[in-house]
Parts: C-alpha cells; sequence; structure tokens
C-alpha cells in the first residue's frame, strides 16, 4: 500500500499504489483510489468516491472528494475523477458531483489549482488549465483546455469557458466565454481575443487573422447574434478555430454568450 506515512489514517478499502506517497496527517477514505506516483504532501483530506491519477500533488490542507455544497445532495453514490499530473495547491476544494446533476466531477490532466481554487459539483475542467489564487467555480460549469482563470474570479454556476481564454484578475463570469477570448473586469464582458496566449501557443498568423476578423464580424452592431454567426460559419467554414467558436455559440446552454464590452475589440 504505498509509501504511507505512520501518522497518516487510511480507512479500508483505500486503493493505494505502490508508487504513491500519502505524507503525515493525511487522512483517506475507504473509497479513494491513488495511481502510481500520486503525492500527498501532509494534512490532505481526501473523501468519497475520488479517484487520483498518476503523478498528481496534492499540498497540504487541500480537502478533495468531500460532499459538495448543494442543500439537495442526500448523500448519494456520486464520484470525483482528477487526472494525471495536476498540481493542487493549499487549501483548494474540489468536490463530486450530484444525484440531481451529472453524478460526476472530472479534472483533467497538468492542471495547475493554486490556492484556495474551487472546483465545484458537477463541474468539468479540461486539460492545461490554470486557475489562479482564489478563483471559484460553481456547479455546473466548464472550463476547456489551455484557459485560465485569474486570481479571485468567480465563473458562475452553468457558464461555460471555452478553450485558450484569458481570465483576468477579479472577473466575474456569468455569461459563456467563446473561445480563445478574453475577459477584462469585474463585469464588464469580452476585451476581444487571447492574443498574447494565441501567440504564446503557436497559432499561425493567418489562424489569429481569421479569428479577428470573424470576432469582429461576430460582435459587429448590425443584425442579431445569430444572423452574424450564420454569416461568419459560411464565410471561415474552412477555418477550424473559427468553427470551434462556431460550435461552442451554437451549443445547448444554459448561459447566454457573453458580449464585448463597450469600446473593446480584438
Amino acid at each position: 500500500m504505498g509509501n504511507v506515512h505512520p501518522t497518516a489514517i487510511v480507512e479500508d478499502g483505500a486503493r493505494i499504489d505502490d508508487n504513491a506517497v500519502v505524507g503525515p496527517y493525511c487522512i483517506l477514505g475507504p473509497n479513494v483510489e491513488l495511481a502510481a506516483g500520486v503525492e500527498l504532501m501532509s494534512h490532505v483530506v481526501i473523501a468519497g468516491h475520488t479517484s487520483i491519477g498518476p503523478g498528481t500533488r496534492i499540498f497540504p490542507h487541500a480537502c478533495i472528494g468531500l460532499p459538495p455544497q448543494d442543500l439537495k445532495y442526500k448523500g448519494e453514490k456520486t464520484s470525483l475523477v482528477i487526472g494525471s499530473n495536476n498540481i493542487i495547491r493549499e487549501h483548494a476544494t474540489l468536490h463530486p458531483g450530484t444525484a440531481s446533476g451529472k453524478g460526476e466531477t472530472r479534472v483533467g490532466d497538468n492542471c495547475l489549482f493554486m490556492v484556495n481554487t474551487h472546483v465545484a459539483h458537477d463541474s468539468r475542467v479540461g486539460n492545461n488549465v490554470i486557475m489562479a489564487n482564489n478563483a471559484v467555480m460553481g456547479g455546473h460549469a466548464s472550463i476547456d483546455d489551455f484557459a485560465i482563470i485569474g486570481g479571485n474570479s468567480a465563473v458562475q454556476q452553468f457558464v461555460r469557458i471555452g478553450k485558450h481564454c484569458m481570465i483576468g484578475g477579479m472577473c466575474g463570469c456569468d455569461s459563456d466565454v467563446i473561445p480563445y477570448s478574453s475577459v477584462a473586469g469585474l463585469r464588464e464582458g469580452l476585451a476581444g481575443l487571447n492574443l498574447i496566449g494565441l501567440r504564446r501557443r503557436g497559432f499561425t498568423r493567418e489562424e489569429i487573422h481569421n479569428l479577428r476578423r470573424a470576432y469582429r464580424m461576430m460582435f459587429a452592431a448590425e443584425g442579431t447574434l445569430t444572423e452574424r454567426v450564420n454569416d461568419v460559419a459560411e464565410m471561415f467554414s474552412g477555418s477550424a478555430l473559427v468553427m470551434e467558436v462556431i460550435d461552442f455559440i451554437r451549443a445547448d446552454a444554459s448561459r447566454p454568450i457573453m458580449q464585448p464590452a463597450y469600446g473593446k475589440s480584438a
């Protein structure tokens, strides 16, 4: 049963890989599963039906898999699935799903959850996501691959954050944020595309140019958003990135699409 410190409490039934490390004063429930290379530094609490993938490191006082903060939850068997090579820092909280939701909260690979971050019930986090200090996401929300959520920002329940988004510090996101965009201000809206992030991640000049043209067309003053999206879909049907944005906007959603802040452009 892995490398378990003698002060740790591991309940019968927990499955710990021989190459996992459970540090001092950690507490693991009976339905916890730790894969190879998982490291719990100290004072980590993991409960519920929680599985943690290879190479994930969890820092002191993180609380993982405890009952969701939903008054409808009555102890049903729901789960939390955390992928590989994640870093979960001090006092972070990640909760399982609920029976009235998806029944599962899921986190991908290579994510960084800084101090005091919160991943709520039935939510989904993709791969290579960064949530900075005190960033939180509500129940049923989703954050797609390579998105960055700035410090003290909040993603409201059911909101979708698209791929490669940059959410600035202290932002409140109560509407869906299209892929490749950035958000700034408390509740102002889109601040254009995440151009710095796109360049850093190797997108070509042509790809970025197409995204900028499509963004400006979609959020122009003339016509409805649906009409503008249809025009962009026809004009940029050969651009995979633009069509990802179109698909995101057209998908079933519980929240409206966030609009640009006044005077902001791509």
